[in-house]
């Protein structure tokens, strides 16, 4: 079973949630259009089922309402900065806000962002970069319980550590290529278990290090207490962009790698590495737009293969759904909700 509800009450249902966690109504209200872009992008995994684990945050003291950005160093075209615990929806747009000035003003800035609570969907942050004519690269780390195992292993050694490119096409929506390093996001293992579903063969293995197609190993502990895992994806490739992510967005940014016994905090910090570049700076604006442009029209007059319609680019699939999602709603699955509504009693709020 599952609830079909529209973005807007959704947002609103959110929000009064996160304000009687402690966040300011503004912060409150940014967050939830966030996550709720999430499921409006096909993203479930990063949408509204990450509220009951917010709140535990903020319980814990992990997560800190109402906290920006505080600047470590800035250069101009290099900026380090700590996110201090602050809800990634906020500190994170709080970021980009600088780096995108600083990318327009120099033609390129690189900053470093450490100790955000969860970031949600990277690519949001690459659509804002895209929008204003930026090029846009981030490569992001996870400090929570490691679910994903490293090539060859048999536990969880990191997270999902994504990483996400941002391509502006002239007259175009752009190319936003945003992907977990392992082979499904493990937000997306709670969906399905929350859903009752089994996965396809190939996407994790059991607390044993066998394969598994039970979403529940990585979701809830098992009898022995251990917890299953995620596999990379491209089996040592997605390993290795994984460990660069790791390098990139933890050891790099002072936001700190996974090198511990797994805990039971419900807190969810990243680090990021984000490079941006303005090509009108770079003084390849024009010849970019003909190239970029010209080679995805090459792509797209692939005749489709075997079970495809078309060819597609990086952003399309988030944008289609968006439209779709908009006029018919978004899909809850009931345990989901159940989780939604028992969040909002910890506080004190009745979610109907």
């Amino acid at each position: 079973m599952a609830l079909q509800i529209q973005a807007a009450q959704l947002r609103t249902q959110v929000a009064r949630v996160l304000a009687a966690a402690g966040s300011s109504t503004a912060e409150a209200e940014q967050v939830a259009a966030n996550l709720v872009l999430a499921n409006l992008s096909g993203h479930d995994s990063h949408g509204v089922g990450m509220v009951p684990r917010y709140v535990d945050a903020v319980a814990e003291g992990g997560l800190r309402p109402n906290t920006g950005v505080k600047v470590q160093v800035d250069i101009g075209t290099l900026l380090s900065l700590d996110g201090q615990g602050g809800y990634g929806q906020i500190v994170g747009v709080e970021a980009m806000e600088m780096g995108i000035a600083r990318a327009k003003q120099h033609g390129c800035c690189i900053f470093t962002l450490a100790h955000a609570h969860h970031l949600g969907r990277i690519g949001h942050f690459a659509e804002m970069a895209t929008a204003q004519g930026l090029v846009a690269m981030h490569f992001v780390n996870v400090l929570s319980r490691p679910v994903v195992a490293p090539w060859g292993g048999g536990d969880g050694r990191f997270g999902t550590n994504p990483c996400c490119i941002g391509v502006p096409l002239a007259g175009a929506a752009p190319f936003v290529l945003d992907f977990a390093t392992s082979r499904v996001a493990q937000g997306k293992m709670r969906v399905a278990h929350n859903k009752g579903e089994r996965v396809p063969p190939g996407y994790l293995i059991d607390e044993a290090g066998r394969p598994t197609d039970d979403p529940g190993v990585v979701v809830v502990p098992q009898p022995n207490g251990l917890f299953g895992a995620l596999m990379t994806f491209g089996e040592h490739k997605g390993y290795g962009m994984a460990v660069a992510c790791e390098l990139l967005g933890g050891a790099l940014t002072g936001g700190g790698t996974w090198h511990r016994p797994a805990d039971t905090a419900r807190s969810v910090f990243n680090g990021m590495l984000t490079v941006l570049i303005d090509p009108a700076r770079l003084g390849t604006q024009a010849s970019f737009d003909a190239e970029a442009n010209a080679f995805v029209d090459w792509l797209r007059q692939s005749p489709p293969g075997a079970g495809f319609d078309a060819v597609q680019i990086a952003g399309e699939p988030e944008r289609r759904a968006r439209a779709a999602r908009e006029r018919d709603g978004i899909q809850i699955d009931d345990a989901t909700w159940a989780e939604i509504v028992q969040a909002g009693q910890k506080v004190g709020v009745t979610v109907s």
